[in-house]
């Protein structure tokens, strides 16, 4: 019997949001400003902006998610009580480069009083403020780049900038916890640190 939905196409970009990515040149722009003003929040965005984190993946850390003493230094992203993660392909290690391994290093030795990475949007609360993040860190970002920038480009810029140094597929959408196509994609652990981490390193910004 034939399918009668067999030959029905799906506009699967129908009602969703483009959104937009952030130019190298911005990021790097960006990244100077929180070397400056160097505070909780600008470790955030430093910490995003160079492993392509969900803001609520990154807000919600523990310290102990943040493995500096290692031979490739790399963020635990896992699921906690007070932030879950999107899909189950969000858990993953993402080695700490550039940026984001500056931003992990200044968390780890300002923070040691609390078990949060960023305890101004957990301390106190049953789950993470991810919506007053977005709105606070936004605001800042609009105004250092006079554009509509928003947190979460820096999301999609780690694809496009993983792409330019032509890293294999599977591995940015296991770096970015993106669901990979495919029933190959779910057998296996997937790609070692070491291999993730000279991938990463190739994408620094100098």
């Amino acid at each position: 019997m034939d399918n009668p939905f067999q030959r029905v196409q799906f506009d699967r970009t129908r009602g969703s949001k483009i959104r937009e990515t952030i130019p190298t040149e911005i990021i790097s722009l960006v990244q100077s400003f929180c070397y400056q003003e160097d505070d909780e929040a600008r470790w955030l965005i430093a910490l995003i902006s160079d492993t392509g984190m969900r803001l609520a993946e990154a807000a919600g850390l523990l310290l102990s998610d943040l493995v500096l003493s290692h031979d490739y230094p790399h963020v635990i992203v896992q699921t906690h009580a007070w932030r879950s993660l999107k899909t189950r392909s969000s858990a993953r290690t993402v080695p700490l480069v550039g940026s984001s391994l500056w931003a992990a290093q200044r968390i780890l030795e300002e923070h040691s009083k609390s078990k949060f990475a960023f305890p101004r949007y957990n301390e106190g609360r049953d789950l993470t403020a991810t919506n007053s993040a977005s709105a606070a860190l936004n605001k800042w970002l609009k105004k250092r780049t006079s554009s509509t920038y928003t947190i979460h480009g820096f999301r999609h810029s780690m694809r496009d900038r993983l792409r330019s140094i032509e890293c294999p597929s599977e591995i940015i959408d296991q770096l970015g916890g993106w669901h990979t196509e495919g029933v190959g994609s779910q057998y296996g652990n997937g790609y070692s640190l070491i291999n993730t981490h000279r991938w990463m390193s190739g994408i620094i910004i100098t």
